[in-house]
């Protein structure tokens, strides 16, 4: 027995963690009593702890309850808060999309004026109003690169000068302003603008450039019957009348006298015929001088003709006194010598009258092949230039063309007066010769019938 107390002594040893290192065991029955203490103590020491843990779990039970409480408040309130969300996101998408719409509207609405207003600002960079009334190109600018939306300000802004833009258009105004000349000074001048149409100064015609915006003189004015007009418009513009004068207008803004103040001119045109066109030109003076001067000499034999015809009395400075005279001297002769005694007085007058005009024939008749000279010189010349540099710029064939062309123009415009000419001293000259054959007819006539009635006496 004392044995197997010995064997659970350590045991029991182990199972009481609580002993008093005090106690010594020095008896069995001390140490059974020592023992039945400590289960005594331990016992004391479970039920202490059960009464805790009961107390620790009552308060996890009410921290529990508490939270379980804690939760149905935050689901109820998350529920809430769904559900006022859900009714945010169908509110915010109704007005998402009344902003669209409004969004849309006014997209489209800044879209047409920032167009419009490019558009304006293209107009008016090149409109001759802004000569006139300068800046408003800035402002177009302005709302056509802008990205936010403009002003009721700057719409009306906008409006006011696209309706002053129509308005200057219609009206013929003149200002101070300065002026561009041909040597590249500037000088102050009174312009006068004829709508949107044409700037004129001191008889001249004037052009705007809008970028930058000056006035500038044209390199070239166009012809005389397009320039006479413009001092009477500009004497007229501040008068109170109903119309204006005649003025050579151009619709086209400048366009048309750009192309007249290219257009060569008679001096330009004859240059490019070159020395055939020259030479076409030297044959056509002539010509013409020639046949002033058969004129002059025909004209003057008529009235010394026509005057001797109106007299009685012959003159010796005409072919008709001087044929009377020849008569009246030998008209005892017989028919065949008076005959030659009066036609000897018409041939030495014939070449009088007669001398040149073939001239003026054959030179008619050149013309035209001077003409078809140049015509061939100027193809040569254009299909050198074909062979040399080909056929990928029409002005290096240009040339050749014009001299081709201008000096058959040429040839035919000198042919044409020179061939009228010459029938017109042509005819007046056989007027002359048949003046002159008519009275020496006559005479002879007269003598005959004078033979005859002396025969009959």
């Amino acid at each position: 027995m004392s044995k197997i107390l010995f064997l659970f002594l350590p045991i029991l040893a182990s199972l009481s963690p609580v002993i008093s290192p005090s106690v010594q065991a020095d008896t069995l029955d001390n140490l059974l009593k020592k023992v039945m203490e400590e289960r005594q103590f331990e016992s004391k020491e479970f039920q202490k702890r059960e009464q805790e843990f009961k107390t620790e779990k009552n308060q996890r039970n009410a921290l529990l309850k508490k939270a379980l409480q804690e939760l149905k408040k935050e689901e109820a309130l998350s529920k809430r808060l769904t559900a006022e969300f859900e009714k945010n996101e169908k509110e915010l998408a109704i007005l998402e999309n009344e902003l669209n719409l409004a969004v849309g509207t006014l997209g489209e609405l800044f879209g047409v004026v920032k167009q419009i207003a490019g558009d304006f600002r293209g107009q008016v960079l090149n409109s001759l109003v802004s000569s006139e009334i300068s800046g408003r190109e800035k402002f177009a600018e302005n709302i056509s690169a802008r990205k936010k939306l403009p002003t009721t300000i700057e719409l009306r802004k906008l409006w006011f000068e696209i309706q002053r833009e129509m308005t200057e258009l219609g009206k013929v105004t003149q200002f101070e302003t300065e002026v561009v000349t041909l040597d590249g000074k500037k000088s102050t001048q009174f312009v006068t603008r004829v709508g949107g149409f044409n700037l004129i100064s001191e008889g001249k015609y004037l052009n705007f450039q809008g970028d930058p915006a000056q006035i500038v003189e044209l390199a070239r004015q166009p012809e005389r019957r397009f320039t006479r007009y413009i001092k009477g418009v500009e004497k007229k513009v501040n008068a109170e009348k109903d119309h204006y004068p005649i003025f050579a207008l151009d619709p086209t803004r400048g366009s048309l006298i750009s192309i007249l103040i290219r257009t060569p001119s008679l001096f330009e045109r004859i240059r490019q015929g070159g020395i055939v066109g020259l030479v076409i030109i030297c044959v056509l003076i002539f010509g013409l001088g020639l046949v002033v001067e058969r004129w002059l000499v025909i004209t003057k034999e008529e009235k010394k003709i026509n005057a001797q015809l109106k007299s009685s009395e012959p003159r010796e400075d005409n072919p008709i006194g001087q044929i009377i005279s020849v008569y009246m001297k030998n008209k005892n002769l017989d028919m065949e010598s008076l005959e030659m005694k009066l036609n000897e007085v018409a041939i030495k007058y014939l070449p009088k009258v007669e001398r040149g005009i073939s001239t003026i024939k054959l030179l008619a008749v050149l013309s035209p092949l001077l003409g078809l000279l140049g015509t061939v010189t100027g193809m040569i010349l254009t299909f050198q230039s074909i062979t040399l540099f080909g056929t990928g710029d029409p002005k290096l064939m240009a040339g050749g063309i014009s001299q081709a062309l201008m000096t058959t123009v040429m040839g035919l415009c000198c042919a044409i007066p020179l061939l009228l000419c010459h029938n017109f001293i042509s005819s007046r000259s056989q007027r002359l010769v048949q003046i002159l054959e008519e009275q020496t007819a006559g005479l002879l006539a007269e003598n005959l019938f004078l033979e005859k009635e002396q025969n009959k006496e």
